[in-house]
């Protein structure tokens, strides 16, 4: 099998087509995510701080040179860094609540009994009788 044939296998297995959906919805929700604690989250919780902007709180290690601009300001920016910790719990919680849920499901379906045989068609009685009768021979 040459490399293109089992590379179009690969690709268009339902696995892999669903994982390339999830990675997409995945960074479509991390931008919500973002916004939602960029613009509705840290502005109420800044302002309750008093007119704090956290993506703008830094520590200036080394301030910019104003006479030339070579020189650029070196700054640990920890306002930034709280806002990402605040999406990575909120990401963190949402996945918690998805595992949680689909575990419910699991647990609900393997708990739930096996369904009783089907009945068997007509033609497998037909079979199971001329069998029985054989054996009687």
């Amino acid at each position: 099998m040459g490399v293109l044939a089992e590379f179009r296998e690969f690709a268009v297995r339902g696995n892999v087509i669903d994982l390339a959906v999830g990675v997409i919805i995945g960074a479509s929700f991390g931008k919500i995510v973002t916004s939602l604690v960029d613009q509705v989250i840290m502005p109420p919780i800044g302002l309750l701080l008093g007119n704090v902007d956290f993506s703008r709180l830094q520590w200036v290690l080394k301030p910019e040179d104003t006479t030339t601009a070579a020189v650029e300001k070196v700054a640990i920016q920890y306002g930034a860094f709280i806002n990402t910790l605040i999406q990575f719990v909120i990401v963190a919680f949402v996945v918690f609540l998805l595992v949680k849920g689909i575990n419910q499901m699991r647990r609900k379906q393997a708990a739930a009994p096996d369904p009783a045989p089907a009945a068997p068609t007509p033609t497998e009685a037909l079979l199971a009788e001329i069998r029985d009768e054989l054996k009687r021979r």
